[in-house]
Formats: C-alpha cells, structure tokens, sequence
C-alpha cells in the first residue's frame, strides 16, 4: 500500500519528516507516519480523511471537534480519529505533534488515548523511517508491534458532547467561556429564551447529559490540562469557581474514581515524555 504525507490544507505547518509505512497480515495498515511542527495558532475547518488518524501531540495544545464532542488534547497527549469522521481541529501557541495514518484498529468512534512508554517510543521511531521499500526487517517488526501497541491503547474517554439546538449551543459557549460561572440553570435558560424544564429536557436528549453532569465534565478537561501543565489543585480549584480543593477533589473521584493525585501519578507511569 502506497500513501504520501497527507499536508492538512490551511494548516501553517512545516513537515519536518514523513513515511509511508506496511500493511499487516490481518488486512490491517500503518499507512503514513510523520511529524509537523506549527509556529502560531491555527485552525483546520471541518473535513475527513481516507484513513483513521492518531494525533500525539508532542507540545503545545490541541483542540479536535467532532459531532460526538469536544477533545482537548494537552502536551503529551492524543487523539484517536475515525476514517470517514469529519473534525475540525486547532491549535494555540507553537506545537509539534506525531501524525498516523491507519486502517482501523480501534473502536469507531473518537477517543483520546493514554499513551504507553512503548507506544510512543514506537511512534519516535516509525516517523523516521524511509520509503517502505527499504525498511529493514527489524523495523517491519517494529510497525508490527507499533500496530499491536495501538490496538490495545488505553482509552481514556471525557468527551463534551455537543448540542444541535443552536440554543443550546449558545448555552455550551457561555460555559466554556467562563467554567467558573455559577449562574443556576434556571438563568441560563432565559438568558438562552427557553424554560428551564424545556432547557433540561432537550439538553439531556441531545447531549445525554444533565447540565449539572456536563458542567462538571468540563470541569475534568479543563482541570486535567492544567494539572498536566504543573498547576496546583488549589490553583486549579479555584480558577473553576470551587471553594476549596476538597470540594474539587470530590468531584474529580466521583467522575474519575480518583483523586486527581492517583490519577495524574498512573498516567504518567504509562506515558512516555519525550526530552
């Protein structure tokens, strides 16, 4: 199977290096692999591609949209992509990031993954490689274990789902500006012209979500970026409008079923953090 790079149109970026990869014995592919480095903030509207797509973002930060929901995808963290799904994606700030192209070999939906030490590692190298008429057999072996690797990616799933009604989406956009907010549903719907029972019902039916459940979902993504960057609990607490770290705490277990602490500390035993 032959792929070249696939550039991402509007994207500023300079491909730094890229490979068309091999097919496995069980019909499924790595089908390019290659690394792209962003200088300032950018954006990618709304489009699919042939292929699934695994984006790990080395530095800086990601931001994928799809119609399941809202991924954001930290320094050290991925994406996992569907073929076929349409997604916008943007960036802030400098940012170099892994791109993989592949037949399926995870669930069909999209997913932000947990990468293992190997993995990642196993993605450094795959970038490197040549034209796949000169891969050596030690490195077709390591693209088969790359793909192994992958497969069994640890999925680790906080999506925002968003709403059609454009209500309701003016709703999502008010709290995602300010997460602290703790203005009560009962406002939120006349500010957005609904009542609060009609609010709560089509907010629940399209997102499947309370906007109690989604708020403190946000909470998580938000938290978890900050808390990959260093930032303190207490810091972190405060900054989404809670009291005390204890209360945020509680919330974090009751999402998570750990504290952010445990949380934070298995993660970093999977993943690997590049120099």
């Amino acid at each position: 199977m032959t792929l070249v790079w696939q550039g991402e149109e509007g994207m500023a970026d300079t491909l730094i290096r890229s490979s068309s990869l091999i097919s496995g014995a069980d019909g499924s592919a790595i089908t390019a692999c290659g690394v792209t480095r962003c200088e300032n903030d950018w954006r990618i509207p709304g489009h699919r591609h042939r292929f699934s797509q695994l984006i790990y973002a080395l530095s800086g930060e990601l931001r994928c949209e799809t119609a399941q929901g809202i991924w954001w995808v930290p320094a050290r963290g991925a994406v996992w992509i569907p073929r076929g799904e349409q997604h916008a994606a943007s960036g802030r700030g400098e940012m170099a990031s892994f791109h993989l192209y592949a037949d399926e070999l995870m669930p069909p939906q999209c997913a932000t993954l947990q990468l293992t030490t190997l993995l990642a590692e196993l993605l450094h190298h795959a970038a490197q490689f040549s034209h796949p008429a000169s891969l050596s057999a030690r490195q077709v072996r390591l693209l088969a274990t790359l793909r192994d690797e992958l497969a069994a990616a640890p999925v680790d799933v906080f999506p925002l789902p968003l709403p059609s009604d454009t209500r309701l989406n003016r709703l999502i956009a008010q709290l995602m500006a300010s997460p602290s907010d703790k203005t009560p549903a009962a406002e939120w719907a006349s500010r957005i012209g609904m009542s609060e029972r009609n609010m709560s019902r089509l907010l629940l039916r399209e997102t499947g979500m309370s906007l109690g459940r989604w708020r403190r979902q946000l909470h998580i993504v938000l938290a978890l970026r900050q808390l990959r960057l260093g930032d303190a609990v207490q810091n972190v607490a405060l900054t989404l409008g809670y009291e005390n770290a204890s209360g945020f705490i509680t919330m974090f277990r009751k999402i998570t079923g750990k504290s952010p602490g445990r949380y934070l500390a298995e993660e970093r035993s999977s993943q690997y953090y590049p120099s």
